[in-house]
């Protein structure tokens, strides 16, 4: 017989070890034993879910924690307006206005104008409104900032710029305020603004501009008369950032006064800037337009201060005084009757009439 048909003889099954069953996981024998096992498994149960909703609730305190940091820097931010890099051809410039051209010449400005292109941007944003209407490449109109505009416009870079909606009188409180913040600009420059203000009606009267704005009702004043001064005479000055507040009232006077004579003298010192080897300085040019040829100081051999004396029986009773432009003023100490009053009266008065 050969090895196959012998091997078709055998039973396998016979010898082969027979598959023990897994022995069944150790069950309670009795009723209360199952009870237990039972208490067990449920109790083992409520632990992990404890243990699960201790985690989450350590998660959402960390979160809440987090949202509380957030919210506490978002309220930093009420109110703030973000800025954002603008094309200065699509600024224009605003009718109020109150830089003049000249301060945007000299070393200051060209220093001014390399710290803004060394740092690549305007640190500081200006502010500009939409305009409601806009023209041919200009989208808005500037609010305050016009150094940092003209600076980046010079430069070719676009200005970084806060957009918010305002209307006339807010723009020329915000740049009013902005500007003196900075103890900028000249008393004409704010005269401008102001003057400007008031003839489109922004404020029906120079003490309720006053009030909103914050400024002093007499020194908003004599801005005022800085900026109506004619072209001719702002020309005079060396700038008109050089015309000072303090010559606001004898410039005003002057004015009304002799008007043709300031005039007249304005349009010479004009002529003589363009001759002279160098440009008088403002204090000379305030001089000589509020004084009539040879009553200056220049022209004066006695000083302004000098006093006449008058004298009644030796005793000094009284003094006459001519200020650096020639304007008198008379003190006398001296009781007059009614009669020596009326005298002295008519005499002033006919000096006055002679004049």
């Amino acid at each position: 017989m050969g090895l196959k048909d012998k091997a078709s003889k055998i039973d396998f099954a016979s010898i082969m070890p027979s598959a023990q069953p897994l022995p069944d996981a150790v069950k309670p024998k009795t009723a209360p034993g199952a009870m237990m096992a039972f208490a067990n498994d449920q109790r083992s149960e409520l632990l992990r879910e404890n243990e699960e909703l201790r985690a989450r609730a350590a998660q959402a305190g960390e979160l809440e924690g987090r949202l509380n940091e957030v919210s506490a820097e978002l309220r930093t931010w009420d109110g703030a307006l973000p800025a954002r890099p603008l094309d200065t051809a699509q600024i224009a410039r605003s009718e109020f206005a109150n830089r003049h051209e000249s301060a945007f010449v000299g070393k200051a400005f060209e220093d001014f104008k390399r710290e803004i292109q060394e740092a690549g941007r305007n640190s500081q944003p200006i502010k500009v409104r939409a305009i409601a209407k806009p023209a041919e490449g200009a989208k808005y109109e500037l609010v305050f900032g016009h150094r940092r505009y003209e600076a980046c416009r010079q430069l070719g870079i676009p200005v970084w710029a806060v957009v918010e909606n305002l209307d006339d009188r807010a723009l020329v409180e915000e740049m009013d305020r902005e500007n003196r913040g900075r103890a900028d600009p000249s008393p004409w420059e704010q005269g401008m603004t102001y003057l400007r203000a008031l003839d489109k009606g922004v404020y029906p009267s120079n003490r309720q501009m006053a009030a909103a704005l914050g400024v002093d009702i007499s020194n908003l004043g004599k801005a005022l008369v800085l900026a109506k001064l004619p072209p001719e005479v702002v020309a005079a000055f060396p700038t008109p950032q050089s015309i000072q507040l303090a010559w606001a009232t004898d410039l005003g006077r002057a004015m009304q006064e002799d008007e043709q004579g300031v005039l007249a003298r304005a349009r010479a010192l004009n002529a003589q800037k363009e001759t002279e080897q160098g440009a008088l300085s403002a204090k000379s040019v305030f001089s000589r337009l509020v004084s009539p040829p040879g009553s200056g100081p220049e022209a004066s051999a006695t000083p302004a201060q000098a006093a006449h004396v008058f004298r009644v029986g030796g005793q000094k009773v009284g003094t006459l005084r001519f200020d650096a432009v020639g304007r008198p003023s008379m003190r006398l100490s001296v009781k007059l009757s009614g009669e020596k009053q009326q005298a002295l009266l008519k005499a002033l008065q006919g000096f006055v009439d002679a004049l």
